[in-house]
């Protein structure tokens, strides 16, 4: 039946099947449940997830030798200044080889005003999928459900418009 479609029909069909895949992706992603971490950041603050119900809350898995984490790192201080007065929660971890006193050295020095969290024994990277590549970042609405993943460096004003309209409810 495909053979007999012409080539117009076939990239329409294809287009058709591309925009459900990713249709059917999304509501896999937004229907999944986060974590439910309790982060201890490098100043000795626990925050569970569950306790930032109401709010958007990025959480990105990084290091401090991954030059990617490192050119995100200005983006995430100025969505946290520009959105953390409307609501908007960030949580950096730091993967399990990455050194503390490296992490803390570069929090202070880059003076990231957001939380950073070590990952001591990779409980939040396993918690999160089992996250192995860096920078991984993944924002949760208000109503604590995953809605976005992404491996790599992020597309600032896609993840910006999330956070715009996650704030909005």
């Amino acid at each position: 039946m495909i053979e007999q479609l012409s080539s117009t029909g076939k990239k329409i069909l294809a287009m058709f099947l591309l925009i459900a895949a990713l249709f059917f992706g999304l509501m896999l992603i937004s229907s999944k449940p986060v974590p439910d971490s309790v982060f201890t950041t490098i100043t000795g603050k626990k925050i569970a997830l569950q306790q930032l119900r109401g709010k958007p809350v990025l959480v990105t898995f990084w290091a401090t030798d991954c030059p990617s984490c490192i050119d995100e790192i200005p983006y995430f201080i100025e969505l946290y200044n520009a959105y953390h007065d409307s609501g908007l929660d960030i949580f950096a971890i730091a993967m399990v080889y990455d050194p503390p006193s490296r992490v803390v050295a570069m929090t202070q020095g880059k003076q990231i005003p957001y939380h950073v969290v070590l990952d001591v024994n990779s409980q939040h990277a396993k918690a999160f999928g089992d996250v192995q590549l860096t920078p991984s970042t993944f924002l949760i609405s208000p109503e604590g459900r995953l809605v976005m993943k992404k491996v790599g460096l992020i597309d600032q004003p896609a993840l910006k418009t999330q956070i715009e309209t996650l704030l909005k409810g």
